[in-house]
C-alpha cells in the first residue's frame, strides 16, 4: 500500500509493508560473505551492508553467553522474505541464526524504486 502525504514544501512517499531492512548476525566476515553473495546473485536483495566486529550478549542454552559476529544489514523487500530465510539457513552455521526483517517506514523514493527494480519479481 502506498499512501502519500503532501505538504507545501514536502512529498513523503510512504511504502508500508513493502521494503524491510533484514539484519543476520555471522560467526565469522567470511560467512557473512558468502551470505551477502548468495542473496544479491539469487536477486533477494539489493543491497546488503556487512559490519565487522559486533560483540553480542545474549542468552543461550540458559545461560549468557557472547560472541564477536558480523552483522549483514539487508534491503530488501516483504514479498522475498520467505524465499531469503530459506537461501540464509541453507548456508548458515548457527542451530538458530537470526534473521528478522524492520519494516522501512519511509524513505528516499528514488532508492526505494531502485530497491524494487533490483529484486527479482514475486512469482
Amino acid at each position: 500500500m502506498t499512501i502519500y502525504l503532501i505538504s507545501t514544501r514536502l512529498r513523503i512517499s510512504l511504502m508500508l509493508g513493502t521494503y524491510v531492512v533484514v539484519l543476520i548476525t555471522t560467526p565469522s566476515r567470511e560467512e557473512a560473505e558468502r551470505i551477502a553473495r548468495d542473496l544479491l546473485s539469487k536477486k533477494l536483495a539489493a543491497c546488503v551492508n556487512m559490519v565487522s566486529d559486533v560483540k553480542s550478549l545474549f542468552w543461550w542454552e540458559e545461560k549468557i553467553d557472547e560472541a564477536n559476529e558480523s552483522l549483514l544489514v539487508i534491503k530488501t523487500r516483504l514479498d522475498q522474505m520467505k524465499e531469503l530465510i530459506e537461501s540464509v539457513k541453507q548456508i548458515h552455521s548457527y542451530t538458530v541464526p537470526e534473521i528478522i526483517a524492520l519494516p522501512i517506514i519511509t524513505g528516499n523514493t528514488r532508492y526505494l524504486e531502485w530497491i524494487n527494480q533490483t529484486i527479482k519479481k514475486p512469482e
